[in-house]
């Protein structure tokens, strides 16, 4: 369908290009032609009629022009969308002379129409031998390069409809990541989970210690905050009745940005009523599995370079490693480190290459050696349990009373998902809410605690960032990869 190589002539500039598109709208108009198009009934996609085709059907296709190669008296067109695209030949000789002055003005990126019979070319390519076409939108700006695509990262976060157009494996990927929403939903819906709905618009920012993005409602004259979690709702639900239920959230964090962090994402949560955070962690086990199967043909996931090398290849295969997380701070930094003084532990840092900062409390130095010498070094997935208490202040405390019922997965060097044995004890729960506040109690949802005290069955819950995840499965190097417009710093 396409040339085998660019052509070498001179490159015409976009204002050019754009001017001779505009000429061909102003000609279409001439003719009698709407250059934007009305209704067009389809009888099948391009990519469901290339995935099932047949000869001798009569089709009614529309889509994009991708490619478009004339040959005097007969010409061969890509139409395409997302999910596909389909060949169609048009006998130019065979057109009326008002039909042939038309199709002069078509360009690729235009959206068309066509109706006719399916074939096979000599060359074996499914066909539609085109008998009508209706001009459905005239592309005013020339698509990008058709044989490199948009290359420019920065171009690529920006216009993601030019990517969308010039990159079949971009838009390939993101109809994977919204089928990849959808079998969720399905998965824990088939598990007797109902999805709920929380606000997105918070009095008091709960769930997470996190900076939330702040706003003002008028009317009301309060100040309000974008959610950095939806659990202290979802909790709600759990005292009222509610048994599994689960939210595919918005949250916003008014944090750095990173290959790993975009301020707002989208991320799964979920509770089980008398469950604990093991049986959550066998749930997420199962998720992640399912998914890997399903989308990325096995458990075997390739992460490569951006030219194709193979940098690590993940292995999902069961059972998942489970290990505590003090052992494995000791095995990184040395098995002595929990029976160190705190100046020592620093110190210790210092001969590890872990950077600190002078304000960190203790149990944050050792949260940063288990980030930079744990986490960030653990590729195939490990269940990380029996955290310190002071990391987590919403989970019950482990019999022992040093560490918390929680797991952290780590997959491919970052946190996946966190699960906790929910803390439901309302007494307990505002004491570690006033000590992670500090002096701002105001920051404490009082109106929570309250809730708390109306029982809260014992639960486990779980957190999946779903971006994340997606990272993950389909080997995108950052975050910006899979999500379709990600947070930029505007251009001046």
């Amino acid at each position: 369908m396409s040339d085998a190589v660019p052509p070498q002539s001179h490159q015409s500039t976009e204002a050019e290009l754009i001017a001779v598109r505009r000429d061909k709208l102003a000609k279409l108009r001439e003719l009698g032609v709407d250059p934007f198009g009305a209704r067009f009934d389809v009888s099948t996609t391009p990519a469901a009629l290339q995935a099932d085709f047949a000869e001798g059907l009569h089709v009614k296709v529309a889509g994009r022009i991708t490619a478009l190669r004339d040959m005097g008296k007969s010409c061969f067109i890509q139409v395409g969308d997302i999910h596909g695209s389909i060949q169609g030949y048009v006998g130019t000789k065979n057109l009326s002379e008002h039909d042939a002055a038309v199709w002069k003005c078509l360009d690729r990126g235009d959206w068309i129409g066509i109706e006719g019979e399916t074939f096979i070319t000599r060359t074996g390519e499914p066909t539609i031998k085109v008998a009508t076409f209706t001009v459905l939108s005239k592309a005013l700006r020339p698509m990008p390069d058709k044989w490199h695509g948009l290359a420019d990262r920065e171009q690529i976060y920006r216009k993601r409809h030019l990517d969308l157009m010039g990159n079949p494996e971009s838009a390939a990927l993101f109809v994977k990541r919204s089928l990849m929403l959808a079998e969720i939903r399905r998965f824990l819906q088939d598990r007797g989970f109902l999805e709920v709905e929380t606000p997105m618009l918070q009095d008091v920012a709960g769930g997470a210690a996190a900076r939330p993005f702040e706003t003002y409602h008028n009317a009301l004259g309060m100040p309000l905050t974008l959610r950095i979690a939806p659990e202290l709702f979802l909790k709600r639900l759990l005292v009222g009745g509610f048994t599994k239920l689960f939210e595919l959230n918005r949250s916003f964090r008014n944090e750095g940005i990173s290959r790993r962090h975009n301020p707002e994402f989208t991320m799964l949560e979920a509770y089980w009523a008398f469950s604990d955070f093991e049986g959550m962690a066998d749930l997420v086990e199962e998720l992640v599995c399912h998914l890997a199967e399903k989308f990325c043909g096995g458990l075997q996931i390739d992460h490569k370079d951006d030219v194709g090398n193979i940098l690590r290849t993940i292995n999902l295969a069961r059972p998942w490693r489970r290990a505590a997380y003090h052992d494995l701070i000791a095995a990184a930094a040395g098995a002595d480190f929990f029976d160190l003084t705190p100046v020592a532990r620093r110190e210790r840092c210092g001969t590890l290459g872990v950077q600190l900062s002078a304000e960190m409390e203790d149990y944050e130095v050792i949260q940063q050696v288990f980030e930079k010498l744990v986490e960030e070094k653990t590729f195939d997935p490990c269940f990380v349990t029996r955290v310190s208490s002071q990391l987590v202040p919403l989970a019950k405390v482990s019999p022992n009373g040093n560490t918390v019922e929680v797991y952290e997965l780590i997959i491919n060097g970052q946190e996946i998902s966190p699960g906790y044995s929910e803390l439901n004890d309302p007494d307990v729960q505002r004491q570690r809410l006033e000590h992670q506040s500090g002096e701002e109690t105001q920051k404490v949802d009082y109106d929570f605690i309250e809730t708390l005290e109306h029982g809260m069955p014992p639960a486990g819950g779980i957190g999946i960032g779903l971006d994340r995840l997606c990272m993950m499965l389909t080997g995108a190097p950052t975050i910006r990869d899979v999500v379709l417009f990600p947070l930029l710093k505007r251009k001046e």
